[in-house]
C-alpha cells in the first residue's frame, strides 16, 4: 500500500460531499449551500462542458489523495446527480 493510498481514507463521504459541492459551486457560480446532494446537475443548470469541468477539478484535487485519481469519460454518463457524483468518487476512494 503506498502513502497516497494512507491518505485516501482520511477522505469521508461528507468531505467527498462538499469537495463536489465546491468544485461544483465555483463552476455555476452559486452558492455549495444552494446545492442540494439530491438535485439533478441540470436543474442545476450544468451542462456537458460544467460536468467536464467538475471532473477535471475533482480529478486534480484528489490526486493529493489517492495518485492518478480518474473518471473515466464512458462513466460520466452515469453521473446525473450531485450524489451520483458523491457516490462514485466515494466508490472509487474506498471510504466508507
Amino acid at each position: 500500500m503506498t502513502a497516497d493510498a494512507v491518505n485516501s481514507s482520511s477522505l469521508d463521504r461528507a468531505q467527498v460531499l462538499d469537495l463536489v459541492r465546491e468544485q461544483l459551486a465555483e463552476i455555476l457560480e452559486k452558492s455549495p449551500t444552494d446545492i442540494g446532494e439530491d438535485v439533478p446537475f441540470a436543474d442545476l443548470g450544468a451542462d456537458s462542458l460544467a460536468l467536464i469541468e467538475l471532473v477535471e477539478a475533482l480529478e486534480e484535487n484528489l490526486a493529493t489523495h489517492v495518485a492518478g485519481f480518474h473518471i473515466d469519460d464512458e462513466d460520466l454518463e452515469s453521473l446525473l446527480s450531485v450524489r451520483d457524483a458523491v457516490d462514485y468518487v466515494s466508490a472509487k476512494l474506498q471510504v466508507a
